[in-house]
């Protein structure tokens, strides 16, 4: 009878497993459909940084989302792949609905298409390995914070690939004080999050000096 108790008890285990990756599989579908409808409803609706905001931010905090509430590391490549599709597709349909159906609904053009969405499911991969409670984790979620801080730096510095004006300075400001305080929400521990800010500094940095050496620019110095 122990046995057999037992046995039913692993196997409501497994049913609700398997319903939480149903929910969660569906909940990344939603996501993508309301994200990417939204974002192209919302296209010419409002003032400019609103846009610069909603995209890509909104696309990076919904592939973030599905991948640290992912059950496993396969669940989480496929919950995010499936979320940035959907969002492609939504953000497509709507854009025929308004009466320009074109493929440069994303970062414009195709390769800047291909690139969004590999940095989508790079993202919610990471944000699923920032559940680890090891130096891994701590990595993880500096990079996750590196890849923001990147593209704001790249957004607001005039010069840069990327460089808009309606960005900076409040839309920058605040995009980047979020990235920092998600940070620092991903981790558990002062150490872990110290260690993860110094990854995302880091990263930033580079970022900065390594673009604009390859533009040709250089920083003022002061003094």
């Amino acid at each position: 009878m122990d046995k057999t108790a037992l046995d039913y008890a692993d196997f409501a285990e497994y049913d609700r497993r398997q319903r939480s990756i149903e929910r969660h599989v569906l909940a990344a579908f939603i996501g993508g459909l309301v994200v990417g409808l939204g974002g192209m409803l919302l296209s010419g609706w409002g003032p400019a940084w609103l846009d610069r905001v909603y995209d890509p931010y909104a696309y990076f905090a919904l592939a973030l989302a599905v991948g640290v509430t992912a059950s496993g590391f396969g669940w989480a490549l496929l919950g995010t792949f499936l979320a940035a599709v959907t969002t492609l597709v939504a953000a497509m349909g709507a854009s025929a609905l308004r009466g320009r159906l074109t493929f440069d609904v994303m970062d414009g053009g195709a390769a800047g298409l291909n690139w969004m969405l590999a940095m989508l499911v790079g993202l919610g991969l990471l944000a699923y390995v920032t559940r680890r409670k090891d130096h891994w984790g701590d990595i993880a979620a500096g990079v996750v914070g590196g890849v923001l801080l990147a593209d704001i730096v790249d957004r607001s510095t005039p010069g840069f690939i990327e460089t808009e004006e309606a960005f900076w300075p409040g839309p920058a400001l605040t995009i980047g004080c979020l990235s920092v305080g998600l940070v620092i929400a991903l981790r558990r521990s002062t150490r872990a999050r110290l260690h993860a800010l110094a990854v995302t500094a880091l990263l930033a940095i580079l970022f900065a000096v390594v673009l604009a050496a390859s533009l040709g620019l250089s920083f003022p110095v002061i003094g």
